[in-house]
């Protein structure tokens, strides 16, 4: 067949599938990206700590301000191991098959790496980790976009506020809902229908931390998230804030089993809270 020939419906149908695989392998080396500047950014921060008080133990020879900078250099190693720990749990998800995963566990080690940051722009978080069951899902999909979904609340709230994450039970539709709920400026009405549009932003464009505007994108979020089986919807109050909600599907017994018939391990560590808060 030559190139003039025109195209059965079938072949359209598989060129329209394959450039959507494409689209959606460009947009999570988008967010890939965006995470390895977010993880470069917080590594320099600690290397930068380490550096500044050796070097200020260096030059003081008094034991008051030698201890004082080997607590700040302990401080800052401290915070390079749990950043370290949450890499190689984001190592640990790339896996592309979805496997029970602990939604707790891993909105934990997200939260490491934009913990600074919402720290810098006075944002708290309040964690409510209630589900008893595990989710059958991508852990690395589910991190990218509950990244997405965190540093869109961080900038709707450019005086601070709270941000709240709450892992649930929904026992009727065998789900598991994780939702992001911010204090922020809200969504308008009329912007809402458009929300999950592809290009769609209610941004201007990056803001001062050169994030926004462009990234994964709600379009791509609802996308990975209907490819597992899940839905993502949005309510919204201007002036009163938003909250993103994921309902994804509970893994099942015989999932939580594996092949073997043998208890398999959740992707993701034990949290050792299940309610806490971050300022």
């Amino acid at each position: 067949m030559t190139s003039s020939e025109p195209r059965t419906e079938t072949q359209l149908l598989q060129e329209i599938e394959r450039l959507r695989e494409e689209l959606r392998d460009a947009q999570q080396m988008t967010a890939l990206g965006q995470l390895v500047s977010t993880t470069t950014h917080e590594f320099n921060n600690v290397l930068t700590t380490v550096l500044n008080y050796a070097k200020l133990g260096l030059r003081h020879t008094d034991d008051a301000t030698r201890t004082r900078a080997l607590e700040k250099i302990l401080g800052a190693g401290q915070r390079a191991e749990k950043l370290t720990s949450s890499v190689l749990g984001l190592a640990r998800n790339r896996k592309q098959e979805a496997a029970p995963t602990d939604l707790g566990s891993l909105c934990d080690e997200t939260l490491v790496l934009l913990e600074r940051e919402l720290q810098k722009y006075r944002v708290g978080v309040e964690r409510r980790y209630e589900a008893q069951g595990l989710a059958m899902v991508v852990g690395n999909q589910i991190q990218q976009v509950l990244l997405n979904l965190l540093t869109n609340a961080r900038q709707a709230m450019p005086k601070g506020g709270l941000v709240t994450i709450r892992v649930a039970d929904d026992p009727q539709r065998q789900a598991v809902d994780l939702s992001v709920r911010d204090t922020g400026e809200g969504i308008p009405m009329e912007s809402l229908p458009k929300i999950f549009e592809r290009g769609f932003s209610t941004k201007a464009g990056p803001d001062a931390t050169g994030k926004g505007g462009a990234g994964l994108g709600l379009s791509a979020c609802r996308e990975m998230i209907e490819s597992a089986g899940g839905k993502i919807r949005v309510e919204s109050t201007v002036g009163k804030g938003t909250q993103f909600t994921l309902k994804l599907p509970r893994a099942t017994q015989e999932a939580l089993a594996g092949p073997t018939g043998k208890p398999i391990a959740a992707l993701g560590v034990q949290s050792s809270d299940s309610q806490s808060a971050v300022g």
